[in-house]
C-alpha cells in the first residue's frame, strides 16, 4: 500500500512539474490566455476529466520539447519565451506606432501613456476632482488599480 501511495505521489509530482514547465516555456506563469473549454474537452462530451487535462498538459509539453528528448531544456524554454515575446512586441507596435513607420516615437509613447494614465486616474479618483490625493493613490494601489495587469504586477503607469 505504501509503495502504491509513493508511486502515485511521484506521478502526481511529475504531472505538476510537467504542467509547470510547459507553462514556463510558454510564458504563462499563471497569467495570459487560458484554453477554451472546447480545447480541453477533447471528446466533446461537455465535461472535462482529469485524463483530458493530463492529455492537454502532455501535448503542450511535447510542443515545448522541440527535440523530442522527453525534457525541456533551457534553450527550448528560451525559444518558446522569445516567440511569445515577439508576438507581444508585434501587438505593442500595432497599438503604439500611430504613423505605422515601424518605430515608436517619444510622442507616440507619451500619447498612449497619457491615455492610460487618464483612465487610471479616473478609476482611482474617488472624489471626482480629476486628481489623486495621497489617500486615493494609496487606496488605488491596495485595490490593484495601478496597472493593466492588476495588483502587484507592475509600477503605476507601466504598460505591461
Amino acid at each position: 500500500m505504501q509503495a502504491k501511495t509513493m508511486v502515485l505521489g511521484v506521478v502526481s509530482a511529475a504531472m505538476v512539474v510537467t504542467v509547470g514547465a510547459t507553462a514556463i516555456a510558454q510564458g504563462k506563469h499563471g497569467y495570459g490566455q487560458r484554453p477554451s473549454f472546447e480545447e480541453v474537452d477533447a471528446n466533446g462530451d461537455g465535461k472535462i476529466t482529469q485524463d483530458e487535462m493530463q492529455a492537454r498538459a502532455a501535448t503542450r509539453f511535447g510542443e515545448a520539447d522541440s527535440d523530442g528528448d522527453g525534457a525541456i531544456s533551457r534553450d527550448e524554454m528560451m525559444a518558446k519565451a522569445m516567440a511569445r515575446a515577439e508576438k507581444r512586441v508585434d501587438r505593442m507596435m500595432g497599438r503604439l506606432d500611430a504613423d505605422d513607420d515601424g518605430k515608436v516615437s517619444k510622442a507616440e509613447m507619451q500619447q498612449m501613456r497619457g491615455k492610460r494614465m487618464g483612465r487610471m486616474i479616473k478609476r482611482m479618483d474617488a472624489d471626482g476632482d480629476g486628481s489623486l490625493s495621497e489617500e486615493e493613490f494609496a487606496q488605488g494601489h491596495r485595490k490593484g488599480h495601478h496597472g493593466r495587469h492588476g495588483k502587484g504586477y507592475g509600477r503605476m503607469g507601466d504598460d505591461g
